[in-house]
């Protein structure tokens, strides 16, 4: 999806031919079928994946029966059979049978509550003629992306960075703000991109834009249309059973609205306890054997292929399963051109592969994403529950089992790990961020003081953990906060804009039944003591699992969705991140100094280090810059196939 407002009309025909370079670059997202359309003033462009109703009716743009109202949208609703009743009992005529159509009459009847009542994932684009108004908004925990640039000329925006660059003289600069968060986080934090002058939409907000009495458009207004209503509690009573029995209902529910499709369904199956869960509720709606999908790696360490297929088994899907020995030299430059911006989660190395041999077999496949939030999965809350009850131990004695643990001769992944359990011992409670910074940060803010280039000077007074602060801040506890922060962070930033654009990449649409915004505000109810009661994660959503996944699924050791990116950058990627990261043009960008990233490089080729998460963000950050910023012209797939 893009498009596009402008302050001063252009020729129609010139309007539509623009679109239509600004929506071939979204080609991967949607090859079934593609359509423009403006006026002049406002346009919009579509690609096309379509799963439901496959007939030419359900064609985009689509304009209402005046063509008075105008709509594009990346996604889908799963309750539009109820709305679309709803509609048509209020005298609503309907030309197709899709989602695109409810949405556009329910603009029509309830004007911008409609997002209120949409269940699903979307990114929405409304051009109003009648009010010369623009409508732009993204589903409640940003499950579909959207970037918009605002230039003299008008607002540009698109479903992907690169439809928004295709517009003429829309520059490709880097945001040194945004790299310095990227640094810390591993991935650029909303609203910022890593373009100057481009912006993402955060999740759960629209904007709105229109034309004033001079024909001039207005200033943008950007606002929440919907939160979640408050961080979980740390203690409640509450009944463990039917709290156990209401997740399974909430859960079954979310399951059965996204299986709803009329192209070939299947479902991602890492043997976690997430995707588990997820393909036991599939399989107990019946209709049919379901398809499942799993890669591992030679690296048993990084493979857990045996417990996807205990599942996979119990169930009888019929399961396919790749053990993937990945080219990481020729797979780099396909995730810079598609994430468009520095992404350095490792997995998504591993969810580049699997969309693309789920591809092979179904054009829809659900995840478990959204479950480590939803019900407290993550070790690191585990990290937070045990280092609170240090804040009784006096501060001296923490600072010197911190310099004992920092002293000791450790190597390798022991050596990055005593560091930051010295780092944890050392950080006060009341400076929360900083404490919850050692368990998810690649460059923390003492890394970047010694390390920073000339270009990023201006940056070491203004810390990127200050973005955590508000969230938790707000909640009873550090492990409850840290849970708030991941929600209004890492799960929009990192983990949906990993599956959207490594499914997407492929034509394929992924769906999160754990992320459904009902189960979610259901979810977060739950207090502590329910979901990480002495320090067992997601002990709840465990339980509630017990008649459904097998003992060793739901109670094992947790592993992730990762891969060997620490062993790449001793073998395979040596000679590459060497040659790349030390090179005179990556010195010169005055980042990070060159002294600082040969010390980096060198300790973790000895083994002496793991320094596998600072150095695989800036050899994609490296990457990034030669692909979209020194090149002369914008990448096109062709290049980085």
């Amino acid at each position: 999806m893009t498009g596009f407002v402008l302050n001063n009309p252009i020729d129609r025909s010139l309007a539509e031919r623009r679109l239509d370079k600004m929506a071939a670059t979204l080609h991967h997202r949607g090859p079934d079928d593609q359509g423009v359309w403006s006026d002049g003033r406002a346009g919009l462009g579509f690609k096309r994946l379509s799963i439901i109703d496959l007939s030419p009716a359900g064609h985009q743009p689509m304009g209402s029966v005046d063509e008075g109202v105008w709509l594009a949208f990346n996604g889908e609703i799963y309750n539009f059979r109820e709305l679309r009743a709803e509609l048509e009992a209020k005298g609503h005529v309907f030309r197709s049978h899709s989602d695109s159509e409810v949405i556009l009459n329910g603009y029509l009847s309830w004007g911008d509550d409609v997002l209120l009542r949409l269940r699903g994932m979307f990114a929405i684009a409304i051009w109003d003629r009648r009010s010369q108004r623009l409508l732009l908004a993204r589903d409640r925990v940003g499950k579909k992306p959207l970037n918009y640039a605002l230039t003299s000329e008008g607002l540009f925006f698109g479903s992907e960075i690169k439809a928004v660059l295709a517009w003429p003289g829309i520059p490709r600069e880097p945001d040194m703000e945004a790299l310095h968060q990227f640094l810390t986080y591993q991935y650029v934090p909303a609203p910022l991109t890593a373009f100057r002058g481009i912006r993402k939409l955060p999740a759960g907000h629209k904007m709105v834009i229109g034309v004033d009495e001079g024909g001039r458009l207005t200033e943008p207004k950007i606002e929440a249309y919907w939160h979640l209503p408050a961080p979980r509690p740390r203690r409640r009573a509450m009944d463990v059973n039917q709290a156990a029995e209401e997740l399974v209902h909430h859960l079954e529910e979310a399951v059965r609205l996204r299986m709803i499709a009329d192209v070939p369904l299947g479902a991602f199956l890492s043997g976690g306890v997430d995707s588990s869960a997820v393909v036991a509720m599939m399989a107990r709606q019946g209709g049919g054997q379901v398809k499942t999908f799993s890669i591992g790696f030679e690296n048993e360490e990084y493979d857990e292929t045996i417990f996807a297929r205990m599942v996979a088994e119990r169930y009888g899907t019929d399961h396919h399963e790749l053990i993937v020995k990945p080219d990481a030299v020729n797979i780099l430059p396909k995730l810079v051109y598609h994430y468009g911006e520095p992404f350095a989660d490792p997995s998504a190395v591993p969810s580049f592969y699997l969309a693309e041999m789920a591809r092979r077999h179904v054009t829809v496949a659900l995840n478990g994403d959204g479950g480590d939030e939803a019900f407290m999965g993550y070790n690191r809350y585990v990290s937070m529950q045990m280092l609170s009850r240090l804040d009784f131990v006096p501060q001296s004695l923490r600072y010197l089992g911190a310099e004992v643990i920092a002293r000791l001769p450790f190597r390798g992944r022991m050596a990055s790990r005593a560091e930051r359990i010295a780092g944890l011992l050392r950080a006060d409670e009341q400076a929360r961020q900083h404490r919850y910074s050692f368990t998810i940060t690649a460059f923390a803010d003492e890394h970047k003081q010694g390390a920073y280039g000339d270009a990023m000077s201006d940056y070491l007074q203004d810390s990127a953990l200050d973005i955590l602060q508000p969230y938790l801040a707000e909640a009873e506890s550090i492990v409850s906060g840290a849970n708030w922060a991941d929600i209004h962070t890492y799960l929009p930033d990192d983990l949906m804009v990993k599956v959207d654009i490594a499914t997407m990449a492929h034509s394929l649409e992924s769906r999160s039944p754990l992320l459904d915004h009902v189960l979610l505000e259901w979810a977060l109810t739950l207090p502590e003591n329910l979901t990480i009661p002495g320090g067992t994660t997601k002990a709840i959503f465990k339980k509630a699992m017990e008649p459904y996944l097998p003992h060793e699924v739901l109670y094992r050791p947790k592993m992730g969705f990762g891969c060997p990116v620490d062993h790449w950058l001793r073998g395979e990627l040596k000679e590459m991140a060497y040659d790349l990261l030390l090179s005179s043009r990556a010195t010169d960008r005055g980042i990070i100094k060159h002294s600082a990233v040969k010390a980096l490089l060198d300790e973790h080729c000895s083994g002496s280090h793991a320094h596998h998460s600072r150095l695989w963000p800036l050899l994609m950050m490296e990457l990034w810059f030669q692909m979209w910023i020194d090149s002369e012209v914008c990448p096109t797939h062709e290049m980085a196939a």
